[in-house]
């Protein structure tokens, strides 16, 4: 197995942007369409159980809202999609990222991967054939990203009859910015205990934005995956390029990568 590593300077905060690598045991690997739980608890159980624990059981608080502050992408490779039986095959190799701003699972992660040298998605285990471990520095006030994973912002309302129903709002509507810059925010706080700078992130959609939908344990949720172009204060582009940006990012929602154009 190989560790593919950029060095980083001395005091750097490390933050990881991790692309693991599979070669699948047997094939095709077979899963079920939505198989974002599969990835997020063979992640839980790919770290230090009283991180996992931690993590899944309690997080990084501000007021009500606890965050677990790791996100990861859809798996790439190539595959063949069956909508009848609701599965999805892939074939050769498979390519998974995982980013987070905490140094302790990052470090976790890539220890006890080399160490069992597999990952175990549902029913299918997979042998790592290789992990790069990199960052995607910010260093302007402006940052193209493309989501690995779709973006998830919503509001939970209330019907007249007292029921709760779920809006969810796509790039370019006012509250997606709102509710972008509320969720960054309370983030900020969990992970630093502090305001961090003034000032918001202005977010512009390019090019179309695709609405993905996903059931999530019998919950269905809808994202939108494309283009953005994120303008504000330097500090939370670079959390919201570590963390995930938007809702459920532990699930497997919104996972980016910079681009350059």
């Amino acid at each position: 197995m190989l560790i593919q590593a950029i060095p980083r300077k001395d005091g750097e905060r490390q933050k990881m942007n991790l692309e693991i690598y599979f070669k699948p045991l047997r094939e095709p690997v077979v899963l079920p369409i939505h198989y974002n739980y599969l990835v997020q608890a063979a992640l839980y159980n790919s770290i230090d159980q009283e991180l996992a624990a931690f993590l899944h059981e309690k997080g990084y608080s501000d007021g009500n809202r606890a965050f677990k502050l790791f996100c990861f992408s859809l798996i790439q490779g190539v595959y063949q999609m069956d909508r009848v039986k609701k599965r999805i095959a892939f074939e050769g190799e498979l390519k998974l990222t995982v980013s987070s701003p905490l140094q302790d699972f990052c470090q976790s992660l890539v220890n006890v991967l080399l160490t069992k040298g597999v990952m175990r998605l549902g029913a299918q285990e997979l042998e790592i054939d290789r992990i790069s471990a990199g960052q995607y520095e910010v260093r302007e006030h402006k940052v193209m990203v493309r989501t690995l994973s779709p973006v998830v912002l919503y509001s939970t309302l209330l019907r007249p009859d007292g029921r709760k129903y779920t809006v969810y709002f796509q790039p370019g509507e006012t509250d997606y910015s709102r509710l972008f810059n509320e969720n960054l925010r309370k983030k900020y706080r969990a992970l630093y205990g502090s305001e961090g700078p003034e000032g918001e992130v202005e977010i512009r959609p390019l090019g179309i934005q695709r609405m993905r939908i996903v059931n999530y344990k019998n919950t269905v949720i809808k994202g939108y995956a494309g283009k953005l172009l994120l303008s504000g204060p330097k500090e939370l582009l670079q959390l919201a390029v570590d963390g995930g940006i938007g809702s459920k990012n532990s699930q497997g929602f919104g996972c980016v990568e910079i681009i350059n154009g």
